[in-house]
């Protein structure tokens, strides 16, 4: 089981916690949402919980619940430019079908 980030995404991530004043993480998540079914939730991390499976990918730590894990296991989070917008790009090799906005999925 895993979860990763580019180079891109980890300096981003890092970028949001400076100007946050700090954290642990990035915690991943899975909430029922959208056209499609699923749709994700990023949040940043003061502490871990018990309930928290931790990753270490590019000098960045993500957090996920082991029920998100299960759709997302294998995702790597991208940061990427698409003409005038940039954010986050999940590549989910779960992911069965995603909505035509981008934001939700299913599996």
């Amino acid at each position: 089981m895993s979860l990763s980030v580019t180079p891109k995404a980890a300096n981003q991530i890092r970028k949001a916690m400076a100007k946050r004043g700090g954290g642990v993480g990035l915690r991943v998540a899975i909430k029922t949402s959208g056209c499609s079914g699923y749709a994700y939730a990023l949040e940043f991390a003061d502490e871990a919980t018990p309930e928290d499976l931790s990753f270490e990918s590019e000098g960045v730590q993500l957090l996920v619940d082991a029920k998100s894990l299960a759709m997302i296991d294998g995702t790597q989070l991208d940061w990427v430019r698409e003409g005038l917008n940039e954010g986050f790009k999940f590549n989910n090799p779960n992911a069965s079908a995603t909505c035509g906005c981008g934001e939700s999925f299913a599996v």
